[in-house]
């Protein structure tokens, strides 16, 4: 059993390896050889009279390897001066986070590693965004436009790096120093130029591919902005509104996620940015919780292996306005990308050893 920290997973997991992966993965769903269950989160009440408590799972299995990753967040959604609703988390203190994945043998049970989620969270949603746009961009766009400029911002524009030839960037964040920091630094890690500027809209405007990765749960873009050829990719699934979305002339989900549940007292839809939650609490407690607005229709948009299987086409001229939503098949991008991970650590003697032993029992259970 290894223990396999966030510093193992940046030495050992490069992002076109993670790209890779999850592409086989992906590929393995239509052939019966990977496997998911959505993403479920259950919210209880905790000590802060604005927030909540989330616990989210989610798992799958491809390549021989079972994944469970596990959440443990205080939630709460604070609101800009500008009126915009985003969600913050952390685990006991602001600045501390709580997301581990569990490795399994599929061969014959043996549990095989845990592995903090940050570092490797990052990477594979980025991995995903790199997916979508070697699958629909242009073959010649050159130019991103981003909104946003946290860790996901990053591995996402690493990602775009690797699947076509960037030359310029434009970034917006609401927060200045955070924006002019981020131009700074991947400008350096990537060595291409990058500037901030001081609207989402002046960063969309005569970009290629236009990329959102805020933690808002309202729609960060506006249908106006979009021009011919340009190819977006989002992370929130709440940031593109049905306006935004009708402009898209192809529309791709990576899969289908939330679970085929009815609505009830204790399970919700759209809660923050929960596809799909139990929830408890009093009636007054649970007004805490903010409702993502319902806009699309997204059981009608095809998903990623519609589109390699020849299904359904994806972008067929260079006018056309493409969209990747970068939600579903999680547990086979955790399943994946642990995978490759935990197999390099170990050729390459890093992590920590811990007793198999440990985890195992003679009670049957």
């Amino acid at each position: 059993m290894l223990m396999i920290n966030n510093e193992v997973v940046a030495q050992t997991l490069t992002m076109r390896e993670c790209i890779e992966a999850q592409e086989a993965a992906f590929a393995g769903l239509l052939q019966g050889k990977a496997i998911f269950r959505p993403r479920i989160d259950t919210y209880v009440p905790c000590d802060r009279e604005d927030g909540y408590y989330r616990f989210g799972s989610v798992e799958g299995a491809s390549d021989g390897v079972l994944a469970v990753r596990l959440k443990s967040d205080i939630v709460h959604w604070p609101k800009g001066a500008d009126g915009t609703l985003s969600e913050s988390k952390y685990c006991m203190q602001p600045g501390t986070y709580c997301g581990l994945v569990f490795l399994y043998s599929t061969g014959n049970g043996e549990p095989l590693a845990i592995l903090n989620d940050g570092h490797l969270q990052h990477m594979r949603v980025g991995g995903a965004a790199g997916i979508g746009t070697r699958l629909l961009a242009r073959e010649d766009a050159s130019t991103v436009g981003m909104i946003g400029s946290g860790g996901m911002a990053r591995t996402f524009l690493e990602a775009y790096a690797v699947v076509r030839h960037i030359r310029h960037v434009k970034v917006f964040s609401r927060m200045p120093d955070h924006r002019n920091r981020y131009a700074a630094e991947m400008s350096k890690a990537l060595d291409i130029e990058v500037v901030a500027v001081d609207s989402a809209r002046e960063a969309v405007r005569g970009m290629d591919i236009v990329s959102t990765c805020t933690d808002s749960i309202k729609p960060t873009i506006e249908a106006e902005w979009l021009e011919p050829g340009m190819h977006v990719v989002n992370l929130s699934p709440h940031e593109i509104s049905a306006a935004v979305a009708a402009r898209f002339d192809v529309k791709v989900q990576q899969g289908k996620e939330g679970l085929p549940i009815p609505e009830s007292n204790m399970f919700r839809k759209g809660i923050g940015g929960s596809l799909g939650a139990f929830v408890t609490g009093s009636e007054e407690q649970q007004q805490r919780l903010p409702r993502a607005t319902k806009n699309l229709r997204l059981e009608e948009w095809p998903v990623y292996t519609d589109i390699i299987s020849g299904k359904m086409p994806g972008r067929i001229h260079r006018d056309q306005i493409t969209h990747y939503r970068t939600i579903g098949n999680w547990g086979v991008q955790f399943s994946s990308v642990g995978a490759l991970v935990y197999r390099k650590a170990m050729t390459a003697g890093l992590g920590r050893e811990l007793p198999t032993e440990w985890f195992l029992q003679d009670i049957r259970n």
